[in-house]
């Protein structure tokens, strides 16, 4: 009994408690189960953890019987089943079998993940749209997530099974650790009739899945457990900036009726000044300054605004825009050092601070869009750009008038 051989063992046994993984999806599944769900769950993982256990202990025998041992590129299940039936029909069944059962066992994940994504998106801990259900009813951004996460796993290990594996059991048996503890000090609280016996069951559970943590954590922190040690600190300080943004949205959206009559009830009175950007008069110009008019027929005020990098260029795009439309008021702001957005929002500013109660701005930025997605890649983003930066503006509305191109 000498150190290798305590380490040797401690390996054996981390490798062997994958095995008795699988049965917490039940736990993700309690929702899918006819009334009395929680009885139902119950007497379903006991009947799993029956099969569980004899199919270990019956396998884990014939092993020992037939003194079997690791051979390089195939596992000891193929060499049993061969050594039992032989290279017969038997033997590519039961190959076949167990291929199917792991492939199931693959998309036990995919069923039990994305509804836990669902829960806790519910609860704010990670982003809304992984708990929506798509077109046929799964929640298909957890699904998408999750095939992402499982592919750059098999890209990183280079498909190493065993290595994976532990990964898996270090997950798993700390989830274990995590929700027995949670379940004990829920019969600490609750203190009902057993508690005690209850909390002891759950206690005695939570240590002996300490214990395999422990122990997988040390045997193969090389070999890719240290990924898991600095993940779920990772993870769980992600989650919880998540909570406290969508805290702060919560209580940043929320209305009350002195809010509204002291911020937004006005009677109609103010003037919306409705700003064009233009780099010079094209057909999406024109759409815009035609939808400006219209948004701004009664209390409105229309510049085209265009900034002028060039002075005789400027003076060019005025001498045409009294040409085209004298009726509206072209500002021409010179931008020496050839900057386009920073000038805009300069003019902005200087009408923002002349603002009266009710007044409103609103930016009214043409665009044109391509036929092909390709075609895009050919012009600059400057209108998406502008648009960003006028976001950051609460009185200022961006408005965009899109001109579809038909070639």
């Amino acid at each position: 009994m000498t150190a290798l051989t305590a380490v040797l063992l401690l390996r054996a046994f981390a490798n062997g408690c994958s095995s008795m993984t699988g049965v917490e999806a039940i736990a993700d599944g309690v929702p899918m189960f006819k009334v009395p769900q929680e009885r139902n769950a119950m007497i379903t993982t006991g009947i799993m953890a029956t099969i569980l256990a004899s199919m270990l202990a019956g396998i884990g025998f014939l092993f020992i019987h037939f003194h079997m041992l690791p051979t390089e590129g195939r596992t000891l299940m193929s060499v049993l089943v061969e050594q039992v039936f032989g290279q017969s029909l038997m033997f590519f069944f039961v190959q076949i079998m167990t291929m199917i059962i792991l492939y199931l066992a693959a998309n036990t994940a995919f069923n039990g993940m994305p509804p836990l994504l669902y829960f806790m998106s519910k609860d704010g801990y990670v982003p809304r749209y992984l708990g929506e259900r798509g077109e046929r009813l799964s929640f298909s951004n957890g699904i998408i997530l999750l095939t992402m996460g499982a592919a750059l796993l098999m890209i990183v290990f280079k498909g190493n099974v065993e290595h994976l594996i532990s990964l898996y059991a270090l997950g798993v048996f700390l989830s274990f650790t995590i929700a027995q503890t949670a379940i004990c000090k829920h019969w600490h609280l609750l203190k009902c009739k057993y508690w005690r016996l209850y909390a002891g069951i759950n206690g005695l559970g939570a240590m002996v899945t300490g214990v395999v943590v422990i122990i997988v954590l040390l045997t193969k922190f090389i070999y890719g457990a240290w990924i898991v040690v600095l993940l779920i600190p990772t993870l769980v300080y992600c989650f919880k900036k998540i909570h406290a943004h969508y805290e702060d949205v919560r209580q940043q959206l929320v209305l009350t009726p002195e809010d509204y009559k002291q911020h937004y009830r006005t009677n109609g009175e103010g003037t919306n000044y409705i700003i064009v950007p233009l780099a010079s008069p094209t057909q999406a110009v024109a759409r815009a300054i035609a939808y400006a008019k219209v948004i701004g027929v009664t209390n409105g005020k229309i510049y085209a605004v265009h900034v002028a990098t060039d002075e005789a260029k400027g003076e060019k795009v005025k001498r045409l825009w009294a040409e085209l439309e004298p009726e509206v008021e072209l500002v021409v702001v010179p931008s020496p050092y050839r900057q386009m957005s920073t000038p805009l929002i300069n003019f902005i500013n200087q009408l923002r601070q002349k603002n009266k109660p009710g007044d409103m701005i609103t930016v009214v930025i043409p665009e044109f869009e391509t036929r092909k997605l390709w075609h895009r890649f050919m012009h600059n983003q400057s209108g998406w750009l502008l648009r960003l930066k006028m976001l950051n503006y609460m009185d200022v509305v961006v408005a965009t008038v899109p001109l579809q191109f038909k070639r």
